[in-house]
């Protein structure tokens, strides 16, 4: 009877000691698995650093690229596009005008009554469509043809609030968010599609005309009586409420800037001066590309398996339609490496662009205590549950340090336009600082 008690105690010790070895070799496993995943996170950080020094750099780089650009075509990643659009509004416009806006995977449509100086913006209204994705990728006509047809339904419920003197045609103003070579104030050739759109039969085409033939399909009675880019609208919009506004900077789906600059200064510029000695110069600046940069192995990644890639650099790190990717990107390494979310890569994970910025921006602004935001987006959208607020905190890390980054390369790249627009204030405004009278409007 002892030899069995003693044998059983002896099974028993064995048992526990063989599960204590288990127990820590997994607590090792676990630390050695949660090192690797800061040091991951570490080495991000790291490398997506912008300290003053680099942002002043990439604020110079911004000008020397403006700089070619306003010399020659070509001469620059940065297309210093000439708007023809010499004049801005003075607030003091007055009637009915429509605006179509093209830039992104929605867009919008807009009737406005001006009452002119007094009476300001009397009314508008608007519409805003998704455009299905197939249409991203198809045919010009395809595209056009469906814009027409929304345009048209929104025509057709306008009310009596809108007065459109008699036989007056309805005008369109049309914002188109893509690289164009424009010819006129009312037209103008498609460089290239950016934000995912992919459409070849509509490249080096007049978007204009594309847009005009498409209305007649329809029987809309409209004409195009300006081209602008999202951001050339954007600072019209701002000069209409303030005279003092001189630059533009969109940070939405993608990214670009416009300012008013001296005529004088565009060497490209071969026509008469225009009698406002001004010029709206559409950068384009979301190509921008310097060595100063901060990229990582993520950002290369996404860039070398993008429709563009190489193109729009500047973009695929500050802009809406990336930030979420880049972060799917590094949760992804982090799953794979360190398996941060358990001992399988979650599918959903795998996804390019699952993780869409609107959701990021939602766990990056998490406050809650058990950071439940997080939580409920790991679970809705990666199909991740009951993760630890311990990983929820790294999901949170790697947000801020993807729109840190996004923001602070954003202020640089606005100070290297204000320091190519400080550079003619004084013939231009007779100011002795351009920030102390003149201001800039960000959408």
């Amino acid at each position: 009877m002892g030899k069995v008690v003693v044998g059983t105690a002896v099974i028993c010790a064995a048992t526990a000691c063989a599960v204590a070895v288990l127990v820590v070799r997994h607590r090792m496993r676990k630390s050695g698995r949660w090192a690797r995943a800061m040091a991951i996170v570490k080495e991000f950080e790291e490398k997506c650093g912008t300290p003053t020094g680099k942002l002043k750099q990439v604020a110079d780089a911004m000008t020397v690229e403006m700089h070619a650009g306003l010399a020659s075509e070509g001469g620059s990643k940065l297309k210093m596009l000439i708007t023809f659009v010499d004049n801005l509004p003075t607030g003091n416009e007055e009637g009915l005008f429509y605006a179509l806006d093209l830039g992104g995977t929605n867009f919008r449509v807009l009737r406005v009554q001006l009452g002119g100086k007094d009476g300001g913006l009397v009314n508008q209204e608007f519409a805003e469509v998704s455009i299905p994705p197939n249409l991203m990728v198809g045919t010009s006509e395809a595209l056009f043809n469906y814009i027409a047809a929304e345009l048209a339904k929104f025509v057709a419920q306008e009310g009596q609030d809108f007065q459109l003197p008699p036989g007056r045609q309805r005008e369109l103003g049309f914002t188109f968010s893509f690289p164009v070579m424009q010819s006129s104030i009312a037209s103008g050739n498609l460089i290239k599609w950016t934000k995912g759109f992919s459409i070849d039969d509509a490249v080096g085409q007049d978007i204009v005309a594309e847009l005009t033939r498409a209305m007649e399909r329809q029987g809309l009675d409209m004409h195009v009586s300006a081209l602008v880019n999202d951001t050339v609208g954007t600072l019209a919009g701002g000069r209409h409420s303030n005279n003092d506004v001189i630059a533009a900077v969109i940070l939405g789906t993608g990214t670009n800037a416009a300012y008013v600059e001296r005529a004088q200064a565009i060497p490209k510029w071969h026509g008469l001066l225009p009698k406002s000695g001004e010029m709206v110069i559409n950068m384009e600046w979301g190509n921008f590309r310097s060595s100063h940069l901060p990229l990582t192995e993520y950002d290369l990644a996404l860039d070398a398996e993008s429709l563009n890639p190489g193109e729009q650099i500047f973009e695929k790190i500050i802009s809406g339609m990336y930030l979420g990717e880049i972060v799917r990107r590094v949760l992804c390494k982090l799953a794979e490496e360190a398996s941060l979310f358990g001992d399988t890569v979650p599918p959903k994970l795998k996804v390019p662009f699952i993780l869409r910025t609107p959701e990021m921006s939602a766990m990056h602004h998490d406050t809650s205590a058990d950071l439940s935001v997080v939580g409920n987006k790991l679970k809705s959208i990666l199909e991740i549950s009951d993760t630890s607020l311990k990983v929820r905190k790294v999901v949170v890390e790697l947000c801020n340090i993807v729109a840190t980054r996004g923001a602070r390369l954003a202020a640089a790249g606005i100070l290297g336009i204000f320091e190519e627009v400080g550079k003619g204030h004084n013939q231009r405004w007779g100011e002795s600082e351009v920030s102390d009278s003149h201001g800039w409007w960000i959408v």
